[in-house]
């Protein structure tokens, strides 16, 4: 990729600390000013540290005060279960509700966390698309395409990623559209895209990589954000194809009031999250393919993003805790038609 280096390992923003994968570790006497850490997931790497530039000015501005911002970055399951056993998140910025939901009932973030921000503390939106190879060899066109033989597909792991997740219910909303609601057909549809899934990567980013740079696959179920970064970046070698039916995808944040409260940063991780909601922030988000939740600066960049979209939303489908069960959770329908 000639301008943007596809990474599979959690990144910095503002401050050189050294990271593992999922996991941020650090010296804190390296740290001369204040810190939060924002624990996110996959694609949100370019849209932060774009964002924390901003929101650092913003702060210095209102406090006099220089901050630091670290990213922790992969698949939002994942990212859920490490703040959970311990990774130090004084906010987590992940790819749906249901993985924050987990951090709530451990005890570690208000459990009315959805309301504290508007539209259910879902900043931005995204949805699910298909990124091709330029030229479209396999005339990909819809889901049904994915089903057919000889087309490998690529696509995360829901089990450990939001965006898999994500993408299988935009799956999932497309097969009860043409099976009108027969669940059978429709776990059979399924049943048949993911037995020509070549790689099940953890997280959205390296299943990027996995299409992008190691030339896996024919097609790459993508966020929306993901599918426009690697054709911005080389756009001779890919594009994107609108399926008929996708998903409104919401990522969903959150500080994490146990660690905020512990290290005295309330004030700041509530201020960071606000922030996303300002123009300026709005607009970053639609400079990094994410889609405003303001409808006017959504509206600046319609020529940026298909707004005539058949999206179906999670709430059509019971909402993420019923549809966790039922798909993700152990012997679920996941399991069911892929472990068979």
């Amino acid at each position: 990729m000639a301008n943007r280096k596809i990474r599979t390992r959690c990144c910095i923003a503002a401050i050189g600390l050294a990271v593992a994968v999922g996991v941020c570790s650090y010296d804190a006497g390296a740290v001369s000013n204040t810190h939060i850490i924002n624990v996110s997931y996959d694609p949100t790497r370019e849209l932060y540290e774009s964002y924390n530039k901003i929101f650092q000015k913003h702060w210095k501005e209102e406090t006099g005060e220089d901050i630091d911002i670290i990213q922790s970055h992969g698949g939002s399951g994942k990212q859920a279960l490490e703040v959970v056993n311990g990774l130090q998140a004084d906010v987590v910025t992940l790819a749906l509700e249901y993985d924050i939901n987990a951090i709530e009932e451990a005890g570690m973030i208000d459990s009315e966390w959805q309301q504290e921000l508007p539209d259910d503390s879902a900043p931005y939106t995204s949805t699910i698309v298909f990124l091709v190879r330029k030229g479209n060899p396999k005339n990909i066109q819809d889901w049904d395409d994915l089903t057919k033989d000889g087309v490998g597909v690529i696509t995360p792991n829901p089990k450990t990623s939001g965006g898999a997740r994500w993408n299988y219910m935009a799956a999932w909303a497309y097969a009860e559209e043409k099976y009108n609601g027969q669940e059978d057909k429709m776990e059979d549809f399924i049943k048949k895209l993911y037995q020509n899934v070549e790689v099940l990567d953890s997280g959205a980013r390296s299943a990027t990589t996995s299409f992008v740079e190691n030339g896996q696959g024919d097609v790459l179920i993508a966020w929306e954000n993901e599918a426009y970064l690697s054709v911005k970046d080389a756009p001779e070698e890919f594009e994107i194809i609108n399926p008929g039916v996708s998903i409104l995808a919401q990522p969903s944040v959150a500080v994490v009031d146990e660690v905020a409260e512990s290290r005295g940063t309330e004030e700041i991780s509530s201020e960071y999250l606000k922030y996303l909601y300002s123009d300026d922030a709005q607009r970053i988000a639609a400079e990094n393919y994410y889609r405003p939740v303001n409808e006017e600066i959504l509206q600046e960049y319609a020529d940026v993003f298909d707004l005539d979209m058949k999206l179906k939303t999670i709430q059509d489908f019971g909402g993420w805790k019923e549809v966790q069960q039922k798909h993700f959770a152990d012997g679920g329908i996941f399991d069911q038609i892929y472990g068979s």
